[in-house]
């Protein structure tokens, strides 16, 4: 069994605090095995009766009339026999619950929050729920659940964890981490064929085709195309205006701006792509229309572009980025302005720092450098680290060494084994 001991903690952790736990995140990353497999071990092997652990799969066509939400909570209350001892309720893909008329006044309208609101007024229940779709679920939980809501998401495979169950040489695990991601299937997959062959057809099955429908989307050739794109730029600053352009110059396909726009927040809204904002370090506000998508698993990416193009910068820039995000930073992109002499005119220069992590008030800059072999590309890596005039942390990833070391600078040169496989990670 994968152990994914971070998730279950944070589970246990939330046990009787009269929310309902909601489990979102990218299709099969794993949310269903979680809870349905390991939560629930943990509870029978802590005296919870398994009678008393209430399970509804609404992607299963067996409990297809469930999706309707007065018949979900009949279901569920019929399984209570005893309001004096504790019940779990589980509830997988909770999006399937469509919103029904109130048979019992004219004009209202009956969803699965009204539902689950009412099992946790009941005191005795304890109600965890999956979802994977954002509109759906985390944008709407404030509102709708009026503070009895608690988001827990939920990402493929870390390295760590990737590493944990495959264990062998770092160097090769990585690679192989690189290519096909951490989909938990993927990683109990044993050929390389197989690998391959379950990535494309869960993108083009599952992923694509569940956007395409869940959105409305008429034209999804077009969104095909577009995602092949962003998956072709990971690491490079663009926006809807310039992905428009490209498509009519070198695609001859006419793509509106707004259009573009629209389709990349529904691959956001699927967990399949996050979106890193330019930030003026010096200014401190974002800047300018740009941005980097980077994609939630490194396989799909690979996967959309049938394993062509195998970039290792960029692939540890977008490796290095979700590491930061599973670690709880907001990530963004840095930029440092300075302004420069040449041939005797002043000229205004950007220089970039990969991210900027945030996470309350602690803050780190951060460099993905695949290699730091040479003068002149250490001085290319460092400068805009040297032209930022404060004291938070400022670290350099590169995959060439084994070693983690201070330089004179103060600068912390970190090895990509440490980083991604150390336990205090970049609170060093």
């Amino acid at each position: 069994m994968i152990e994914r001991d971070t998730y279950l903690k944070t589970l246990i952790g939330k046990i009787d605090n009269g929310m309902v736990k909601i489990l979102t995140g990218i299709r099969r990353s794993g949310k269903s095995y979680l809870l349905f497999n390991i939560f629930k071990t943990y509870l029978l092997e802590n005296n919870i009766k398994a009678e008393n652990i209430i399970e509804v799969v609404l992607d299963d066509d067996s409990y297809i009339a469930l999706r309707n939400p007065i018949n979900l909570g009949s279901y569920i209350r019929e399984k209570i026999n005893n309001n004096n001892e504790k019940y779990f309720v589980f509830i997988d893909e909770i999006q399937f619950v469509a919103k029904v008329k109130n048979p019992y006044l004219e004009g209202d309208y009956i969803s699965f929050y009204e539902v689950l609101n009412g099992l946790l007024n009941k005191g005795n229940i304890d109600v965890y729920v999956t979802g994977s779709n954002s509109k759906m679920l985390s944008k709407d939980i404030l509102t709708e659940f009026r503070g009895r809501g608690d988001q827990v998401h939920i990402y493929p495979l870390s390295f760590s964890e990737f590493y944990s169950y495959c264990g062998g040489d770092f160097l090769d695990s990585y690679d192989e981490y690189s290519l096909y991601g951490g989909l938990p299937k993927v990683a109990l997959l044993k050929s390389d064929e197989d690998k391959a062959k379950y990535l494309k057809t869960l993108y083009s099955e599952v992923y694509l085709k569940d956007v395409i429908e869940r959105n409305n989307i008429r034209k999804g050739d077009e969104l095909s195309i577009l995602t092949e794109v962003l998956a072709s730029g990971i690491g490079s600053y663009t926006n809807s205006t310039n992905l428009s352009n490209t498509f009519k110059s070198e695609l001859k396909v006419g793509y509106e701006p707004k259009s573009i726009a629209s389709h990349i927040e529904c691959l956001k809204d699927s967990f399949l792509l996050e979106e890193a904002k330019r930030f003026d370090i010096k200014g401190r506000k974002y800047i300018g229309a740009n941005s980097k998508y980077y994609f939630t698993d490194i396989g799909l990416r690979n996967a959309m572009l049938n394993f062509r193009q195998n970039e290792p910068t960029h692939i540890m820039e977008n490796i290095i980025f979700n590491e930061l995000i599973i670690m709880g930073y907001n990530v963004d992109v840095g930029i440092v302005e300075l302004t420069t002499t040449e041939n005797g005119k002043n000229k205004k220069v950007q220089l970039e720092v990969d991210f900027i992590a945030n996470r309350g008030q602690e803050k780190i800059y951060i460099q993905s450098a695949y290699s730091l072999a040479g003068e002149e590309k250490q001085k290319q890596e460092k400068r805009s680290l040297f032209k930022i005039n404060d004291s938070f942390r400022k670290i350099i990833i590169q995959k060439d060494s084994s070693k983690s070391y201070y330089d004179d600078n103060g600068i912390y040169i970190m090895s990509l084994k440490d980083f991604l496989t150390r336990k205090e990670r970049v609170n060093y």
